[in-house]
């Protein structure tokens, strides 16, 4: 079942998050380093986001148990030297492994942009790794298409 989150679900969404992060972290250890209190700063900002108007969490419960989330915010995501762009952020999706490939993910990302919409925008955004592979091939089979790409390059002593 699909459900708003509540304030006690806070440490268990910050306990998937980790899930999450290590997963990234196998994926690319270099951006992926929580902080040690990663966790706990992560369930802190949940809670701020169940009392924020322009924000929206959701979990998906199994078996009495949070299984997975999806974290959005509504925002304007340009700098002054732009013309403003209000439009959904989503901030962060995970499912535990057991529950992946099986449309609780796209569950989760209809029920989000429903809200988006209702919130008056008419998209969303969202980083994804480009080395997840599994991730992007979700993205695209929902319509995703690529706009940025966030690139890096290591600067080498030969270099400088």
């Amino acid at each position: 079942m699909i459900r708003l989150a509540e304030a006690s679900d806070a440490e268990r969404i910050g306990e998937l998050w980790s899930e999450m992060v290590a997963y990234h972290a196998e994926l690319d250890a270099q951006t992926f380093r929580p902080a040690e209190r990663g966790a706990e700063l992560y369930a802190r900002g949940i809670l701020d986001r169940l009392n924020d108007p322009q924000a929206r969490v959701l979990v998906l419960e199994m078996d009495g148990e949070v299984a997975g989330f999806i974290n959005g915010v509504v925002a304007d995501i340009t700098t002054e030297m732009f013309m403003p762009l209000r439009c959904g952020l989503l901030a962060d999706i995970y499912l535990r492994a057991a529950y992946r490939r099986r449309g609780f993910g796209r569950q989760l990302v209809e029920r989000l942009a429903l809200w988006f919409r209702s919130q008056g925008v008419d998209h969303f955004e969202w980083h994804v790794s480009a080395r997840n592979q599994a991730a992007l091939a979700f993205w695209r089979s929902i319509g995703a298409e690529t706009t940025m790409l966030r690139m890096r390059a290591a600067i080498r002593e030969e270099t400088v």
